[in-house]
């Protein structure tokens, strides 16, 4: 069968970086550039002792860590992950990564999905994935 939209090739090198304190994410695919997807995927960069602050998303997502280390919070369990190693996480689920390495943490991320949202769990509230209100971290 005949795909119904044109294929894409994403360059990172030459794709717009979102900046956030202590962090880098470098969005590849979604519907800022692609018609008809049912994935958002981009590589984040966190610098040591930077995370993420607590929180669930509206649809799955796969992380595959690249390099470094991080511990990743799942519900109540905290699990040490490094280069190489997957994480799935359903949606609704609370979690988190922080670099837990001296050296900088580098991931590929995954959802499944076009209209991804990240709700955080101090606050209750719901922003969409990597608007600007979509810029948080924390430092351990």
């Amino acid at each position: 069968p005949c795909p119904m939209t044109a294929p894409l090739i994403v360059r990172s090198a030459e794709t717009d970086a979102i900046e956030r304190a202590g962090a880098r994410t470098v969005p590849l695919l979604g519907k800022w550039n692609a018609d008809g997807n049912r994935v958002t995927s981009g590589i984040t960069t966190f610098e040591p002792g930077v995370g993420l602050p607590l929180h669930t998303h509206n649809v799955e997502e796969a992380v595959l860590v690249l390099d470094g280390e991080a511990i990743v919070t799942l519900e109540d369990d905290e699990h040490r992950v490094a280069g190489g190693d997957l994480t799935w996480i359903p949606a609704g689920v609370r979690h988190r990564f922080r670099n837990a390495g001296t050296g900088p943490l580098r991931f590929y991320w995954v959802y499944g999905g076009r209209d991804v949202t990240r709700t955080l769990c101090a606050t209750g509230e719901t922003v969409e994935h990597l608007s600007e209100h979509d810029r948080r971290t924390v430092r351990d």
